[in-house]
């Protein structure tokens, strides 16, 4: 406590720095500046003016009025009210959630365990096929991951299936039942981002300082136990940050996949929110109530950063 005044002081005591210290400073930095700019100017065209559309959550839009002249809805809850006495509310949240859930439980690990073997393989050309191997579908679209699941679970027509019949079974149609369905979305997310987040962690633990390991070998530790007390420790900042990320995402479920992978057969347990707004809001021209869904969708997403962040914070890590 005492620390913390002390900080909070010295803080207030440090003196401000003038317009021209910090144009100094900027004229300093500028190439650094230079660089950061087209990010920026990125976010702000594609990111932050975008916002002032949200304006038609609460509107009756036309496009032929455009979003000023467009009526104002009445109430102004009018298509928030719609969405959520719609009947199918409760089940695409439902499935949203569930879907999102297993992929945030289910996908966490692989990649930190994946980090953690490469980075005790020491035969530099089998790390490097392993690794290109592991992040290569990272670079693949939805489309293709599908045809590829296509030609292993058709029912049909799949390697999978023809096994199956070879030794005596019946064909089970994987991608059209809803036992299934759940478990394939999961499943094929989870190969598709296992290289590429373990690249991630693989960074983190390069960052972490050999001289511990090298305290820890004169110790007599074993290879689990420097993994232990030593890496997960030095890379836990990194697995906060990414679970909370993941978890101002939980609304997201993966439309490209599910829009994709779907069909008539499993929409009770694969219609989410983001595939029922695209039917019904933007096939059928519904901006107004596509955009409340999307507000409603960034309202708790933005909740549930801010909620895990304080919770992590308490255990000394976050992101601010």
């Amino acid at each position: 406590m005492e620390q913390t005044t002390a900080a909070a002081s010295a803080a207030r005591a440090a003196p401000r720095m003038s317009a021209r210290q910090l144009a100094r400073k900027l004229w300093r930095f500028r190439a650094f500046y230079a660089m950061l700019l087209p990010g920026v100017v990125w976010y702000v065209i594609f990111k932050y003016l975008p916002m002032y559309g949200v304006i038609i959550a609460f509107k009756d839009f036309n496009m032929m009025d455009g979003m000023l002249k467009s009526p104002w809805a009445d109430p102004w809850y009018k298509h928030f009210e719609a969405f959520y006495n719609s009947p199918y509310f409760s089940q695409l949240l439902g499935n949203t959630l569930i879907i999102s859930f297993y992929k945030l439980v289910f996908g966490m690990a692989p990649p930190i365990l994946m980090a953690l073997l490469l980075n005790e393989v020491h035969v530099r050309w089998f790390k490097s096929v392993v690794q290109t191997l592991t992040y290569m579908p990272h670079f693949l679209s939805w489309v293709i991951i599908y045809g590829i699941l296509l030609a292993l679970l058709s029912q049909t027509s799949g390697i999978a299936n023809r096994w199956i019949e070879e030794l005596g079974g019946q064909s089970i149609p994987f991608l059209t039942s809803t036992g299934y369905f759940r478990a394939i979305l999961v499943g094929s997310d989870i190969w598709q981002n296992l290289g590429w987040g373990a690249i991630i962690y693989l960074a983190a633990i390069a960052g972490i300082d050999p001289m511990l390991y090298e305290a820890a070998r004169v110790d007599g530790a074993s290879r689990l136990r420097m993994i232990w007390h030593i890496t997960l420790p030095g890379i836990r900042t990194v697995i906060v940050l990414l679970l909370i990320l993941r978890l101002g995402h939980i609304l997201d479920a993966g439309f490209d996949q599910i829009y994709i992978m779907y069909n008539v057969q499993v929409y009770p347990v694969a219609d989410i929110l983001d595939t029922w707004v695209f039917r019904t809001g933007l096939q059928q021209l519904n901006f107004s109530l596509a955009s409340a869904v999307g507000l409603f969708k960034s309202v708790i997403g933005l909740a549930l950063v801010v909620l895990s962040n304080r919770l992590a914070r308490r255990w000394g890590e976050g992101i601010w």
